[in-house]
């Protein structure tokens, strides 16, 4: 009786305790909700710009301008600095001046442009028609004002000086008294193979194919093949030379850091190690070594750098360097306090020296540890090297802050952040794959 007494007092005491650490966690929760003022966030969230972000990354953007002050008019795709249409898109129609233009932007959307006035007509609504002037913008609405219209004022001369329509999503018109600006979506990374001027831009996969195999040469130097590839490789536009260049400056950064803290730490863990060190001040000051490197984060450690020997990979491996100098040698000191002694005393038994005891006697039992973690810090730090570099230390980290920057060019950016997953994950493959070999065997 008094047992199964005990027993139920132990299961409402447990049950008790599961109903006040129920209680904290929400309790918490409601004071996270004020103390990072969610409601606010809610209220001044814009989702629509998290779906123009979206459509920015998947999609290529079409530019059809006209100024107002000077004589011009031109059709360009967003973000290429070389790619604007010699022939209009057969979408686009205009006369030598450009003073009368017809835009057909699809499902029913259409921009005509005569002189000065503009006017828009979507199927939901009426034509809204805008003229631009010397103080700012007319606007003339044949019903009521859309919600996707808005307009923008001169607080200081009360007048409208901009007229900003997005009737869906990948389309959208903006007249100023400057320019009138016409914005049309397309699916897919335009241009991501051959540049706008390449005598391959727009050729269809079986001209390419023809062209490769067994068309006369482009380029008398090289075969068409290779200027396949070289144009590919040269990409103004892509950079595609210059990711593979910071992917490869990542992975070395990365692999130069893990590998410089392995060999420093695996001496300084056996000077820590209680086992192999008898000398306390040693090992205590060698163990708040260890804190003080590990205690500093990596980004720190990379802005210090920086400031010290300036940009570069070798900052970002220096960072990782310290700070994984700290953390696997205090890995490596409590793995091998934690060695099984009956091993090194069997080799002690057959005469072996010191140096052949720690070959045969230790080694042995913590390689598969040193090993496990060395490679589990790799993958990390292919990860962390990526942030580093953005902060200067080089690599494909720079060149993705480069092109969000921008705000421009985020089809540029997602394909970073691709090729950037694409490596971790490879290197992942590659770290387990040698955990198989190194460690059981196979």
């Amino acid at each position: 009786m008094e047992r199964h007494a005990a027993a139920v007092r132990r299961v409402r005491l447990g049950s008790r305790a599961g109903l006040v650490a129920l209680g904290l966690v929400l309790l918490y929760l409601v004071y996270a909700w004020f103390a990072f003022d969610i409601p606010h966030l809610i209220r001044t969230a814009e989702p629509q710009r998290a779906v123009l972000l979206a459509t920015d990354s998947v999609a290529h953007k079409v530019h059809v301008t006209k100024s107002l002050r000077n004589p011009g008019f031109e059709v360009a795709v967003e973000g290429e600095r070389t790619a604007t249409y010699e022939h209009l898109p057969d979408w686009v129609r205009a006369d030598a001046a450009g003073e009368d233009v017809f835009v057909d932007l699809g499902e029913g959307h259409t921009v005509t442009i005569d002189g000065q006035t503009l006017t828009l007509t979507t199927p939901e609504s009426g034509p809204i028609t805008v003229t631009a002037t010397d103080d700012g913008v007319r606007i003339a609405y044949s019903g009521e004002k859309p919600d996707w219209v808005r307009e923008g004022y001169n607080v200081q001369t009360d007048t409208l000086v901009k007229f900003d329509a997005r009737p869906t999503i990948d389309r959208r018109v903006q007249v100023t008294r400057s320019k009138m600006e016409i914005h049309r979506f397309f699916l897919g990374w335009e241009h991501f193979f051959f540049p706008f001027g390449s005598q391959l831009h727009g050729k269809s996969v079986g001209e390419l194919v023809d062209l490769a195999f067994s068309a006369p040469r482009l380029d008398p130097d090289q075969s068409n093949l290779a200027l396949m590839a070289e144009t590919i490789w040269t990409n103004r536009e892509w950079q595609h030379r210059a990711v593979a260049i910071a992917l490869l400056e990542t992975v070395l950064m990365a692999v130069l850091g893990t590998l410089t803290a392995a060999l420093v730490a695996l001496p300084l863990a056996f000077a820590a190690a209680r086992t192999f060190n008898r000398i306390g001040p040693v090992r205590f000051a060698l163990r708040r070594l260890f804190d003080f490197l590990r205690g500093i984060d990596m980004l720190i450690w990379s802005l210090i750098f920086i400031r010290a020997f300036g940009l570069g990979p070798l900052t970002g491996a220096l960072a990782i360097a310290f700070t994984d100098t700290g953390t696997l040698g205090k890995l490596f000191s409590e793995a091998l306090e934690n060695i099984d002694k009956k091993q090194i005393e069997g080799v002690q038994a057959t005469g072996a020296n010191r140096w052949q005891r720690y070959r045969f006697g230790v080694i042995p039992q913590i390689l598969p540890v040193f090993v496990s973690q060395g490679l589990y810090y790799l993958e990390s730090n292919m990860r962390s090297a990526t942030v580093i570099g953005a902060l200067g230390a080089g690599g494909i980290g720079l060149m993705l802050v480069e092109t969000m920057r921008t705000s421009r060019d985020w089809e540029n950016t997602l394909y970073i952040i691709i090729l950037t997953i694409l490596l971790v994950v490879s290197m992942d493959a590659l770290s387990s794959w040698l955990r198989r070999r190194l460690i059981l065997g196979r």
